[in-house]
């Protein structure tokens, strides 16, 4: 397992190497210069690649890149934002927990909602009860997020006025967002688990549990969730990783100010370092919360458990054949 662990780290190095010279290109390729932002229309045009000399814009493509890579791996500097004048690691280390809390939350209501709907469509299969939950979850996976964050928004803080419209001051500005953030995973985890359950009270073994008397209940919930868990547990963790991206909308919507709305702010005054940066942190946690899911189908599923103790018992094996070969050969 330690060894699968090492290995699966080691390959995330070239991927974010990888990573960070695709979104250089992409912004050398996108049209607008930091430089005259930052100084404004009525700047000359010395003055500006002034600038870009001291910001070291005009340096060649790979000599930036280079300068970058380095500067994270020696020192771990990921840059200085071009409008702040901090630090950009110390800077998203302010704003990631807004972002961390967001998604957690959100993920863990969706789980909380998702699942138990799709088992309850499940075992109510062609029913006006499973109808309505595919229909609901239809609905929820058609809407936009962000239409969705401002029908709420409307409905809840500008009629009702019971909840914060923006802000993240009290418990209650919490609310909003996270069920923003969970609506399309609530509608993905409901249709998957459906999907799973019903495919599962099919196989051979549930038959015979029910067959030896054992109640609906503990068939469904003891024998059947866990093996229908395991592809759900792939979409959890797919969308968890992907909303620490895609939480932007909803971070700018609802004024929280997390790494999303920091990443949009970045994007729209051109501020490289902090683009660069938080593509790269984003892409580092989305593969290491995969690999996260991958050691959870170990806790889900006893067949891969099995299998990686197997492995580790024909390592064993080779190890005492290695060993008594050596000792073969020492005493001859």
């Amino acid at each position: 397992m330690l060894r699968y662990i090492g290995k699966r780290l080691l390959m995330l190095i070239p991927v974010l190497i990888a990573i960070s010279l695709v979104v250089l290109i992409i912004i050398d390729l996108t049209p607008g210069d930091p430089a005259r932002i930052l100084l404004g229309t009525q700047a000359t045009e010395e003055q500006v690649q002034e600038l870009r000399d001291e910001l070291g814009l005009n340096d060649p493509f790979f000599v930036r890149w280079w300068n970058y890579i380095t500067g994270i791996i020696t020192r771990g500097d990921f840059g200085t934002s071009m409008m702040t004048k901090r630090p950009v690691a110390k800077e998203m280390l302010e704003r990631f927990r807004f972002t961390l809390f967001l998604v957690i939350i959100g993920t863990c209501f969706a789980v909380c909602v998702g699942i138990p709907v799709g088992i309850f469509a499940a075992t109510h299969q062609h029913t006006w009860k499973d109808s309505l939950a595919i229909f609901l979850s239809l609905i929820a996976i058609s809407m936009p997020g962000f239409w969705f964050s401002l029908l709420v928004i409307r409905l809840f803080g500008v009629k009702l006025q019971i909840l914060p419209i923006s802000g993240v001051d009290t418990w209650k500005g919490w609310i909003l967002p996270c069920i923003s953030m969970a609506l399309g995973t609530i509608a993905m985890l409901a249709r998957q688990m459906r999907s799973d359950m019903l495919e599962t009270l099919r196989q051979d073994y549930i038959i015979t549990a029910r067959a030896k008397g054992l109640s609906e209940r503990r068939v469904v919930y003891r024998h059947a969730l866990k093996n229908a868990l395991i592809p759900v547990i792939t979409i959890v963790g797919g969308m968890f990783g992907g909303s620490l991206g895609g939480s932007l909308i909803t971070e700018v919507i609802f004024s929280i100010p997390g790494l999303g709305q920091y990443t949009m702010t970045g994007l729209n005054n051109r501020d490289y370092p902090v683009i660069q940066s938080s593509i790269l942190i984003i892409s580092c946690m989305f593969s290491v919360i995969l690999l996260i899911v991958d050691l959870l189908y170990a806790v889900v599923d006893p067949r891969i458990r099995s299998q990686f103790a197997r492995k580790k018992a024909k390592g064993k094996e080779k190890k005492d054949e290695d060993k008594k070969a050596e000792e073969t050969v020492a005493a001859v």
